[in-house]
């Protein structure tokens, strides 16, 4: 059986996580499988660190895309995948991988997850979740420096040298692919009844 593959967009703290995570209340989570687009940024370890902070990390071509689509592509085929993991605290990839197996549902999550044509083409749900700006910088910059370790005057650079210009000129412009935008300051229960209800259609016609 094909999984279903559920490709969820938004701007960086829009809220996709928690919308993930409340599809995967209704649904069995042993059979789901999350994939963070983060996850397959580009190897910078031939950079030093201050080169490495340098990079646009909103931009696509930040993403190794073809390795996603690969594994992917193995996933659906049944195989076991070795899945990179990101190092936020180094700007690279971890020298760790992840192993991963395949299953019923698999979630790709990452605010440029639907700019990539191969990507939106390999899915069957398409989800763009929206934030208001200011509440998406808030949002960004306490998780930053909590989680991530960065700095104030750090995240506040950032955000307006790359995310806020990339998200107006790559990300907003993506949710036109999606089969539903689910607004992030209201309750979502009806927009993931839908979509669990789809997922579910989907598995029952493939039995």
């Amino acid at each position: 059986m094909k999984p279903v593959i559920i490709a969820v967009g938004g701007g960086s703290a829009s809220g996709k996580t928690t919308v993930v995570l409340e599809i995967l209340e209704k649904l069995n989570e042993d059979e789901v499988l999350i994939i963070e687009h983060d996850d397959y940024y580009k190897d910078q370890t031939h950079l030093k660190l201050e080169e490495r902070y340098l990079i646009n990390y909103d931009h696509p071509d930040s993403l190794d895309n073809e390795l996603l689509i690969k594994d992917l592509t193995d996933l659906i085929a049944g195989k076991t995948v070795s899945k990179p993991l990101y190092d936020f605290l180094k700007y690279t990839r971890s020298k760790k991988k992840e192993i991963i197996k395949p299953k019923k549902v698999i979630v790709l999550e990452g605010i440029l997850i639907l700019t990539d044509k191969k990507l939106r083409e390999l899915a069957d749900i398409k989800l763009f979740v929206e934030l208001d700006d200011d509440l998406r910088f808030i949002r960004r910059l306490e998780r930053d420096i909590s989680e991530r370790g960065r700095t104030v005057e750090n995240v506040i650079n950032q955000y307006l040298l790359t995310v806020k210009p990339m998200y107006h000129q790559f990300v907003e412009p993506s949710k036109r692919y999606a089969d539903i935008i689910i607004p992030n300051n209201t309750k979502h229960d009806v927009a993931v009844d839908i979509i669990v209800a789809k997922i579910n259609d989907i598995l029952g016609a493939e039995k």
